[in-house]
């Protein structure tokens, strides 16, 4: 790096050529992402250690590829969908609703799913 200092009346400044900045720019750019990734994984251990679940690579596949939320947390807790039923006070045809995609659910029917399943709302919530 070639590098020049001079003296001004503000302070002392630097003089590098562009190819040196840019380098330098992308190295800061680097390590906010850096430190963002950082607090990413700092709050997802705080999470897991409240209790957070922790979803199988298979669970997160499938939400991945679109498959019904609902249907995907409710197999992966082994839950019928009657049982599912009886819990929540909603109708076994509404849960099979849900998990057709015939209606997306309301957000207090599917906060009674997701109390039931034991996870967050936002995963029952799609897109």
């Amino acid at each position: 790096m070639n590098v020049r200092f001079q003296k001004t009346a503000r302070g002392e400044v630097a003089i590098l050529p562009r190819k040196d900045y840019e380098v330098l720019v992308a190295k800061a750019a680097e390590a906010e992402e850096d430190k963002g990734t950082a607090r990413l994984v700092a709050r997802a251990r705080a999470e897991i250690a409240a209790g957070a679940p922790l979803l199988p690579k298979q669970v997160v596949d499938r939400l991945a590829a679109g498959e019904s939320p609902v249907r995907v947390l409710r197999e992966w807790r082994d839950v019928p969908q009657m049982y599912l039923s009886f819990k929540t006070g909603l109708s076994q045809g509404y849960i099979s609703d849900l998990e057709t995609g015939r209606r997306n659910g309301t957000a207090a029917a599917l906060r009674l799913v997701a109390d039931m399943l034991k996870v967050p709302l936002d995963l029952l919530v799609r897109d």
